[in-house]
């Protein structure tokens, strides 16, 4: 192997040894913010481990979906598009074909007269993102 080979390796795997611990930290920071975001607007219905048993479930018209089951009814794939296009509800999708919350306006309400229109959008994209990739890590095994 060429000499310029070998010192592009060790480039590469000094690289690698500096963003690994970076990305492992903004992976577990962005697991955490999307178990903020289900513990504030999802959990009193999904409940706390997303089986639809929260405590105003039996309250609703509409059972809460068992958040846990969503990769077994999809062939074991978990479903990431259409699970976001469901919460965000902007996109024509009827949230559990019910009553649920547009969480996608109204995390955009809360934030446009602070930070603008398009920094709300983009800021309310990634708080649904995080939401949506923490319910995933909520599947049932």
């Amino acid at each position: 192997m060429p000499a310029h080979f070998e010192e592009d390796i060790m480039k590469f795997r000094a690289i690698g040894v500096i963003l690994l611990p970076i990305c492992l930290a903004a992976a577990a920071q962005a697991q955490e913010a999307g178990m903020t975001e289900y513990m504030n607007a999802c959990a009193t219905c999904h409940g706390e481990g997303g089986a639809g048993d929260g405590p105003l479930a039996e309250f609703l018209t509409v059972t809460p979906a068992d958040l846990t089951q969503i990769s077994a009814q999809n062939d074991g794939a978990f479903p990431l598009l259409k699970v976001i296009q469901t919460i965000d509800g902007r996109a024509g999708t009827r949230g559990h074909g019910g009553p649920m919350p547009v969480w996608g306006a109204r995390f955009k309400e809360d934030l446009s007269g602070e930070i603008g229109a398009y920094a709300s959008e983009i800021v309310t994209r990634g708080r649904i993102l995080a939401l949506a990739e923490y319910v995933e890590s909520l599947q049932a095994q």
